[in-house]
């Protein structure tokens, strides 16, 4: 059977419904800040940026972007009613206390056991820093992860061990990828999720650690 990817904006919408109403969110660099524009209008939902930004909203019409207002990707937001600005500093103390309840990120690879590497391959013109990845990582209640499913070349972003530097360890609780939904648990990696026309086989083909098809369970 033939199968179809989702693209990006249809990750970020299935990650959408997942977010639960009255929820504190930070939404990582790139696909992950798609997310706000798909957020469902009958939940309240309080979107974080690292940068100072508590409560904003998706991106402007085009004519009205304001250069004062942008995410922690440099992207033009929004900012919903009863929003609020504050110090850097403030921010990351926000992150490391545990005050998020989900910070969606981006991801290189993502091991068997939830650790997570999304700031570095090894290559040597690469970000010279870990950033604030790393506070989200171990400071938000749960991790979600947006991922292709392989890399450009084929290769499986999802893996038994990390081979590029870890940014947080047994961190991550569930991954959104074009090909599937997983949950990371005790009992190993769950598939919860798959596009139609995709086999159970053919998934586990691309993925560099073993999976459980708890698809039937749904």
């Amino acid at each position: 059977m033939s199968y179809q990817k989702l693209n990006r904006n249809q990750i970020a919408e299935r990650v959408a419904q997942d977010i639960p109403d009255g929820a504190y969110v930070n939404l990582g660099i790139g696909l992950p800040t798609k997310i706000a524009s798909y957020l469902p209008s009958d939940k309240e939902i309080f979107l974080h940026s690292e940068n100072g930004l508590l409560a904003f909203g998706p991106p402007p019409a085009a004519g009205e972007e304001d250069p004062e207002l942008i995410n922690a990707g440099k992207e033009y937001v929004t900012m919903l009613k009863g929003g609020a600005f504050f110090h850097h500093g403030d921010s990351f103390a926000m992150m490391r206390g545990g005050h998020l309840d989900i910070a969606v990120l981006g991801a290189f690879q993502v091991a068997a056991n939830g650790d997570l590497a999304n700031w570095h391959t090894g290559a040597p013109d690469a970000i010279p820093s870990v950033g604030g990845a790393m506070d989200l990582a171990v400071g938000a209640k749960k991790v979600f992860i947006t991922t292709d499913h392989v890399t450009k070349n084929g290769e499986p972003k999802i893996v038994a061990e990390l081979t590029y530097p870890a940014t947080g360890q047994k961190c991550v609780d569930r991954i959104y990828t074009d090909l599937c939904v997983i949950d990371v648990t005790a009992e190993g990696l769950k598939v919860i999720e798959k596009v139609d026309g995709l086999s159970f086989a053919e998934l586990q083909a691309m993925t560099g650690a073993p999976l459980v098809d708890a698809t039937q369970q749904n």
